[in-house]
């Protein structure tokens, strides 16, 4: 029987295939489905949030006063509509400027932040474990990011690299500027906004800044994180000198703010010991195969706030032993450790004196570390421009990047497998931390990169983000030339030393326009335009990875490609979705995807050819064998 044959027989069209959202991820729409769910009374016959009823159903809670304690400045009612609008781009892979492309699970995307923060909403909402970001510090001469929200990613795309009609940067800001600060807010506020949707529950921000925007920076971070999720301002000494040309102070440190997604969900910021401390460690009892060795530390505290029930006696060979003021623990734990023999007790000048043992390893096995100190000494700014000119990069531009052991220290705050996110790049120093780190300790961290292409003055570097991806390369290939064996490792496990470039570009699919005047030449393009709507020059790769993008895969999802009824089919995620890109489906090849039974397929809609027939017959065929989500392209 032939296929066309085979088709008449089916079953009549039953509907349409839904068409895949091609854009971003809708925060807002989430926050209104979230108070919907949580207040069902406030849902007006529309779908919307009747205000009134909310606040009848709050009651006391809601603050109903004109004037509150709060950060407020021009331009901030617009940032809501910039995180709210959706983007419509894609993030384009470029494998020629890439390090084992089909492998590696780090990024490193060229364009806005803010664009590609949207676009990542759907891919890596909740994965990310810890952002570190080193934003403009608004000297006034530092590149600003634009904050006209009327501007949208084809502005972008034309802007960048270029000057305004004044011959001017865009974005520069100074402050004999009216708007400031105001500016600087309005380029910081939806980026952090968005940023805060990728955390973990247990995640942390890391933010560098200098005196200038410090004030407004915790203001922000305490409105978009919540006060109650400051964790610590960091004061770190960045040089060890200078100040000649100084009128005032020298000024020799930054700060690193930092906040978490959920404070309560952040267990102890540890790093790992100092190797000097370790010497400390020289007893041994007989937990010592699974704890290690341990030190000595006093039970008795006279530092913490009066607690009358830590206030106790320890009865050892007949006598009462009290403190000066209170213990530590309570009187629970104290006789959980006499039974598990982890306090050493001992008279000292006629006075009884209780000890704890503190052991290398917790009860996991896991070793303990240090917390670490709100100060921090160095290392300083002239290590990390030693650190460019050791990589070959002395002429990159860069006269004091941060330097890796800084981030390295940050970055040891996190679990050993944690997705790292910079979206303010520079030259690549996270990419670096992160890489080194992983070979010091055989850690699997990952790390994103973000880097808009602002131009430079080098004739060898085009753009700032092209030298991040050298310095990523130089510090791969040092890596390997060392070898895991200089860096104390056994030469065991895979470690991952590559990375993966996206350049972000518009959409491969044209969508139509609605703010395109509607005359009939006009529109007589847009309908040309649709009848193929896939933009010249974009590849299949193109066209695969902004469908994994937007239906919510990570764009290092591992994807095969297999061969079905004679089309190519891609199978990601071990088959959890199945794309066809064809342009000549059959029904033979619809059956052998469904066969397969996927969770997701998607297909580009061209590859039906106008056969409404078999468009329906692909509905019936994929739900009847469970396939949950048809959608075409």
């Amino acid at each position: 029987m032939t296929e066309k044959a085979e088709n008449s027989q089916e079953q009549q069209p039953v509907g349409e295939p839904d068409k895949l959202d091609l854009r971003s991820h809708d925060i807002a729409a989430d926050k209104h489905e979230e108070l919907l769910r949580l207040f069902p009374e406030a849902r007006t016959e529309g779908g919307k949030i009747d205000f009134d009823r909310l606040r009848l159903a709050l009651g006391d809670a809601v603050d109903v006063a004109k004037e509150r304690y709060g950060l407020t400045w021009p331009g901030k009612a617009d940032c809501f509509k910039a995180i709210q609008t959706p983007s419509l781009g894609t993030l384009r892979p470029c494998p020629e400027e890439s390090v084992d492309f089909d492998t590696t699970e780090n990024l490193i995307i060229e364009g806005d932040n803010l664009e590609v923060l949207k676009l990542l909403q759907k891919s890596y909402l909740g994965k990310v474990q810890m952002i570190y970001i080193d934003p403009p510090y608004n000297t006034g001469n530092d590149f600003i990011y634009p904050d006209d929200y009327s501007e949208n990613l084809q502005t972008y795309l034309a802007y960048t690299g270029q000057l305004d009609a004044e011959g001017r940067r865009f974005g520069t800001n100074t402050d004999a500027d009216g708007r400031f600060h105001s500016k600087w807010l309005n380029m910081m506020y939806p980026r952090l906004y968005l940023a805060r949707s990728l955390l973990k529950d247990d995640g942390l921000v890391f933010c560098s800044i200098d005196d200038v925007e410090l004030a407004q920076l915790r203001k922000l971070c305490d409105e978009i994180f919540g006060e109650h999720n400051f964790v610590a301002v960091l004061v770190w000494k960045k040089s060890y000198g200078g100040g000649a040309k100084t009128k005032h102070v020298v000024g020799l440190h930054e700060y690193v703010v930092v906040y978490a997604r959920n404070r309560d969900s952040v267990g102890f910021l540890e790093l790992p010991h100092d190797p000097a401390i370790l010497r400390y460690y020289k007893f041994r009892d007989e937990h010592f195969d699974t704890r290690g060795p341990y030190r000595t530390q006093p039970l008795a505290t006279t530092s913490m706030d009066e607690r009358p029930n830590l206030r106790f006696p320890i009865v050892w060979e007949g006598h009462e032993v009290w403190p000066e003021k209170q213990w530590q623990w309570s009187r629970e734990r104290v006789e959980r450790a006499l039974a598990a023999n982890e306090l050493v007790i001992t008279k000292r000048s006629d006075k009884w004196v209780v000890d704890y043992k503190q052991y290398l390893r917790d009860e996991s096995g896991k070793e303990r570390g240090s917390k670490p100190f709100s100060i921090l000494e160095g290392p300083y700014t002239q290590v990390g421009t030693k650190e460019l000119q050791d990589l070959g990069l002395a002429d990159s531009g860069f006269t004091f990047p941060k330097p890796t052991g800084l981030l390295k220290e940050f970055v040891q705050y996190c679990d050993e497998d944690a997705v790292v996110l910079d979206f303010f790049c520079g030259s690549g120093t996270t990419a670096q931390a992160v890489l080194e780190l992983n070979e010091q300790d055989g850690g699997r961290r990952r790390f994103i990169l973000v880097q808009l292409p602002e131009p430079t003055d080098k004739d060898e570097y085009e753009t700032i983000a092209d030298i991040a991806k050298e310095r990523v390369r130089r510090v791969i290939q040092g890596i390997k030339e060392q070898g895991e064996s200089q860096l104390g490792l056994d030469g065991t496990g895979d470690r991952d030393r590559g990375f993966r470039v996206f350049n972000l570009a518009e959409s491969s699919f044209a969508t139509w326009q609605v703010d395109k005047p509607q005359d009939t030449v006009a529109l007589t393009d847009q309908l040309e335009l649709h009848v193929d709507h896939i933009r010249n020059g974009r590849s299949e790769q193109d066209l695969l990875y902004e469908i994994l993008l937007k239906s919510g895969f990570p764009l290092t999802t591992p994807v095969e490609i297999l061969a079905l009824e004679g089309k190519p089919v891609y199978s990601v995620a071990g088959g959890d979705l199945l794309v066809c890109l064809d342009r000549a489906l059959t029904l033979g090849v619809i059956r052998a995807m469904a066969t397969r039974q996927p969770a997701r397929v998607v297909c580009l809609d061209a590859g039906f050819a106008g056969n409404d027939q078999l468009k329906a017959n692909a509905v019936q065929t994929f739900k009847t064998k469970g396939v949950a989500s048809f959608k075409t392209i």
